[in-house]
């Protein structure tokens, strides 16, 4: 999520804008919006235009409104929050009191005015600006040649880096290029795990793969880290846990977080709720978007 303004008076009244950088944020939004907010965005409005002669036509333009939100509906398919209210600011088009929808989708800008910023909607608009800053679970999804390092949060997952290399093929006899197409790719993902994850945050560092690849991996951080004197990642050892993974693909950490051991193993971190939690809300969006 992107911020690129916020004006909060002291008693708490005020307005932000806002922009979804991707699907999760839409959790957000649809969290932090309440009955009586106010919305201002670009939309399309279908407008009747009456000519001297007395005929009429239809057209649909484009402006922006300002209204004030009465029913929240969200799309879980195609990922988009309807605000449904009357308009509250002058407008050419469209009369005030006049009735309009406003859709918000990822990377659409908007103004979210609301008369009450409570700490805990003040919470969610900071981690939404900043999610990896209570990451408590970091996890390296690999297979040969392809790595995602996430950061694991109570509500999302976040992707901080890919690793896409092409590792020559294991031949009989010729096997160098191939070992050093590996070591590589393990400096690669190396380097950006340091980059990325803070040790003294996380508390479980999940490493999983199919294969002896994640412990391999793992072996290779750790003389890593030796060598570039992070004490930190090497005092960490007992936090890392060696998973299977059937692909380093994003996806598969779903199948990964939902496996009986690990949730024991991140059984007291935040972010053991996040597949039952945005399972719950795509559930709940699907079958009752009214609530």
């Amino acid at each position: 999520m992107k911020q690129f303004k916020r004006n909060i008076d002291r008693d708490g009244a005020g307005e932000v804008t806002i922009s979804c950088d991707e699907a999760e944020d839409m959790w957000h939004v649809y969290n932090l919006v309440r009955v009586g907010d106010r919305v201002r965005c670009t939309t399309v409005r279908k407008v009747t235009t009456e000519s001297n002669t007395g005929s009429t036509y239809s057209q649909r333009v484009h402006t922006v409104l300002s209204i004030s939100i009465e029913t929240v509906d969200f799309d879980p398919v195609a990922c988009i929050l309807h605000l449904k209210g009357r308009n509250v600011a002058e407008n050419e088009h469209v009369k005030m009191g006049q009735y309009h929808t406003l859709d918000i989708d990822v990377g659409k800008k908007f103004k979210l005015w609301k008369p009450q910023w409570d700490s805990i909607d003040l919470d969610r608009l900071d981690l939404a600006l900043d999610p990896s800053r209570t990451a408590d679970v970091a996890a390296v999804m690999m297979h040969e040649g392809l790595a995602n390092l996430c950061l694991v949060t109570a509500q999302m997952t976040i992707v901080k880096a890919k690793i896409d290399m092409q590792i020559p093929r294991k031949r009989k006899g010729l096997s160098s290029q191939h070992d050093k197409g590996i070591q590589r790719f393990y400096e690669a993902i190396a380097a950006a795990f340091v980059r990325h994850v803070d040790m003294k945050i996380v508390k479980c560092v999940l490493i999983a793969s199919r294969g002896f690849l994640n412990e391999q991996f793992l072996n290779y951080l750790m003389q890593y880290a030796d060598k570039h004197g992070n004490k930190l990642i090497l005092e960490s050892r007992s936090k890392f846990l060696l998973v299977h993974a059937s692909s380093g693909f994003k996806h598969a950490l779903k199948e990964v977080l939902s496996n009986p051991s690990v949730a024991t193993a991140l059984s007291d971190t935040k972010a053991q709720a996040e597949v039952k939690t945005l399972d719950t809300f795509y559930q709940l969006m699907a079958t009752n978007p009214s609530r």
